[in-house]
């Protein structure tokens, strides 16, 4: 069986690492069986940290092809992507397309594989937010509605996609983040020395990132999301902010004071993106997360670390159910608020047991 992956952003690098082990420990196992895989690679996230370094920090095969689109309008980047990706596989012709999550590579994947009547694999399905205004909304609607096999992470996202009337092909795997969180976990603690490098006490300093589009496109959200991080690091716990390209563009776009003092030691301490096990690092270490990606707030609570959405809406409904997670949106005065506020909340069991890649692996050979 011949599959094609696509991947374009950070965190389908992690997903699809996992599933990417998986495959290599059943082709040990298979023999005559084995799954090829063909990694895709859209270039959506280019920067060295937030990119090549990622394959490996993991342990995987560096992508057979990059197609370096780069950023750029929603528009343009998706119609490169989607070019690309057609010819690569009208070139190849694989039995499957396997995408991930909600980026703008998720959705270029599946319309070039459901144009050519390959079928698609949609890992993440059925996650909702229910706000349209979010172009990851959109791109997860639409790859849910052209995919035919679809890996769900919980049983909300399964009701979910029962609501729009799609039962068929949809499997209740588990999440495969939190495949990563244990495997990658205690690799982050053997090699990296991120913690010293920034002088950082663990649980005493705030982790915060920011990169949605509804926030950095928007000045007066970006202003008061950074008036709330400012506001907690004056009152409770310094906040470390990697900074993801498109916030540094925003910032200096509105001429932010924060731009006049790199790495500086205020409230809020801006420093370039860092690598995957860093990362990890900082999140495992962190007193609180404030963050408005959607994977961060999940490693957050596979990380035992209350956090804050600056959104007003999530998909992980369950890390807010269960005390984890406060909603504050952009409101400098409700994220300040909740960050004052955050703690642990109760245990979770809805995200698996760790084993959600091998059951994705399971079902795509069994699909063959």
């Amino acid at each position: 069986m011949n599959i094609t992956t696509i991947i374009g952003a950070r965190p389908q690098f992690i997903k699809a690492a996992m599933v990417s082990r998986a495959i290599a420990a059943r082709n040990r196992r298979a023999g005559a069986a084995a799954i090829k895989e063909k990694i895709v690679h859209t270039g959506q996230h280019y920067d060295h940290n937030m990119s090549a370094v990622f394959f490996r920090e993991m342990n995987i095969p560096e992508p057979a092809v990059n197609l370096g689109v780069g950023s750029g309008p929603h528009g343009e980047t998706t119609g490169r992507m989607l070019a690309g990706i057609e010819k690569e596989l009208m070139a190849d012709r694989p039995d499957r397309v396997l995408v991930y999550g909600d980026t703008n590579s998720t959705l270029a994947g599946a319309l070039a594989g459901a144009k050519l009547h390959i079928p698609v694999a949609h890992v993440e399905a059925g996650l909702r937010s229910f706000n349209r205004n979010m172009p990851e909304e959109i791109n997860r609607v639409v790859t849910d509605h052209v995919a035919d096999l679809l890996f769900c992470p919980t049983d909300t996202a399964v009701s979910n996609l029962a609501a729009e009337g799609i039962t068929a092909g949809v499997r209740h795997v588990g999440d495969v983040m939190y495949d990563a969180a244990l495997v990658f976990g205690d690799l982050a603690e053997k090699r990296s020395a991120v913690l010293d490098r920034y002088a950082l006490t663990p649980g005493r300093y705030a982790l915060a990132t920011v990169h949605r589009a509804e926030n950095t496109d928007d000045p007066v959200r970006l202003a008061a999301i950074m008036e709330g991080l400012a506001g907690i690091g004056r009152a409770r716990y310094p906040v470390l902010l990697p900074l993801h390209p498109r916030t540094r563009q925003a910032l200096k776009r509105d001429g932010h004071a924060l731009l006049e003092n790199p790495e500086g030691h205020g409230p809020v301490r801006l420093i370039e993106p860092v690598s995957f096990l860093d990362m990890v690092m900082l999140e495992k270490n962190a007193g609180i997360i404030l963050t408005d990606s959607g994977g961060v707030q999940k490693e957050a609570y596979f990380h035992g670390v209350p956090c804050v959405t600056l959104r007003d809406e999530t998909e992980w409904v369950e890390t807010v159910a269960a005390g984890w997670n406060q909603l504050a949106g952009a409101d400098a005065r409700a994220i300040a608020a909740a960050g004052a506020a955050a703690k642990k909340g109760q245990p979770l069991t809805v995200y698996g047991d760790g084993t959600a890649a091998d059951a994705i692996v399971r079902l795509l050979a069994g699909a063959d």
